[in-house]
């Protein structure tokens, strides 16, 4: 492959950056000048965004790492193209589009902006088939579900997998893992009004909390025998009366704390726990394979397909972007275009 020669020029770019914690109103543009690649790094022109709720919590102060103030960076999920490459770079050349999301480090690597330096390590290839709207919303939702479900739970053909927080774009790519192996993947919403875009995410069943108790309507579906997997998103003290509606023997995946009170352990044993970190698995050589070959094999059939909320045009909307995100109301991943 081509390289170009990198040097040790600044190079102009905008970047969202925040000096407090605090709501989307902290976000601000500014100008910066990146560093030339280092020999294992490579210098990628952002085309889209994809928001993860992560990055809400670590603007907010409430993410399991704190934010390095002032001028924090922000931002896990980008699709782009590479612009230049470091010396020692083996994968990647000028012109590849790439996707990012494994191993990085929001403070000083958050891919919010223009254009982003970035450690090797943090990018894998991008489908050309795959545009930038959808690689944007891919690798983290996608890899968080596959790291938790496959890899730490075991989910096998014919398993009901309780999904909570399944609008959220984490929860709509589980609803498609599971059904790319055969699963039946079960939804959890708190109203009705997202009970037919989870249907069309590829949710089997879609259990409304304001209409029933859905761990009853879990039993009820499974013939009385209950889940195999539970999928958690919430965490907080009313856990075990989400893990009622589990089979005994049962697996539960916690990956996420919206409720961010302390997690009652269900005494309804024997149940396998486990917590999931996806940094931690993504930084694991044959995960990382294993899984992208199972991303792009999905990308390339259509089993896997981001569900999109909405797309904000342009780096100056990012407020906007993050202002719905913390509504709730959305489905799916919520994207900003930044450039073609």
């Amino acid at each position: 492959m081509t390289k170009t020669t990198t040097t040790t020029a600044k190079i102009p770019a905008r970047a969202v950056r925040f000096d407090e914690i605090g709501g989307p109103e902290v976000l601000k543009i500014e100008d910066v000048l990146l560093p030339a690649p280092a020999p294992t790094e490579l210098l990628i022109r952002v085309q889209a965004l994809g928001l993860n709720r992560a990055e809400a919590l670590f603007r907010s102060g409430a993410y399991y790492y704190p934010a390095a103030l002032p001028g924090s960076r922000l931002g896990y999920e980008a699709a782009g193209v590479v612009e230049a490459v470091g010396a020692e770079v083996t994968a990647f050349a000028p012109g590849d589009l790439v996707m990012t999301g494994p191993g990085i480090e929001m403070s000083a690597q958050g891919v919010y902006g223009d254009r982003v330096v970035l450690p090797e390590s943090a990018v894998v290839a991008r489908p050309a088939t795959v545009d930038a709207i959808t690689g944007a919303a891919a690798w983290l939702t996608y890899s968080t579900a596959y790291g938790a479900l496959l890899e730490t739970a075991g989910i096998r053909p014919g398993d009901h997998v309780v999904i909570t927080g399944a609008s959220s774009g984490v929860g709509t790519a589980a609803l498609q893992v599971a059904r790319r192996i055969g699963a039946i993947p079960i939804a959890t919403t708190r109203t009705t009004a997202k009970r037919r875009q989870l249907l069309e995410a590829g949710a089997e069943h879609v259990l409304v909390e304001e209409e029933s108790d859905p761990a009853k309507e879990t039993l009820r579906i499974t013939g009385g025998k209950g889940a195999d997997i539970l999928f958690d998103a919430i965490g907080g003290p009313d856990l075990p009366a989400r893990a009622a509606g589990l089979k005994e023997g049962a697996t539960i995946v916690l990956y996420g704390w919206l409720d961010p009170r302390p997690i009652a352990l269900p005494m309804s044993w024997p149940q396998t726990i486990h917590t999931y970190n996806n940094v931690a698995f993504s930084a694991r050589p044959a995960y990382r394979r294993r899984f992208d070959a199972f991303l792009h094999a999905g990308l390339r059939d259509g089993s896997l397909r981001p569900v999109i909320a909405e797309v904000f045009e342009g780096l100056d909307r990012i407020q906007d972007a993050h202002r719905l995100m913390e509504t709730n109301t959305h489905t799916g991943k919520i994207v900003v275009r930044v450039a073609d």
